[in-house]
């Protein structure tokens, strides 16, 4: 049994409140994980083109939020 599957055995053993806090812990633990890689990309030129492409939308006066606002 892979040690994944034995955390899946435990898990759903977990009371509901436990549950729950546990999913808040993974979900802020995979917000700190994306919001790094992407001030690593930033850091590294990753992201490079969509600012440029941003700047030269933004010049043209055809630069829209995201998502659209209602109206």
């Amino acid at each position: 049994m892979s040690k994944v599957q034995q955390l899946e055995r435990e898990v759903e053993r977990l009371s509901p409140q436990d549950f729950d806090e546990l999913a808040s812990w993974i979900e802020a633990r995979r917000q700190k994980a994306w919001t790094d890689q992407m001030e690593r990309d930033s850091a590294g030129g990753k992201l490079d083109l969509l600012f440029e492409e941003a700047d030269a939308e933004r010049a043209a006066g055809t630069l829209h939020d995201w998502p659209p606002r209602e109206k």
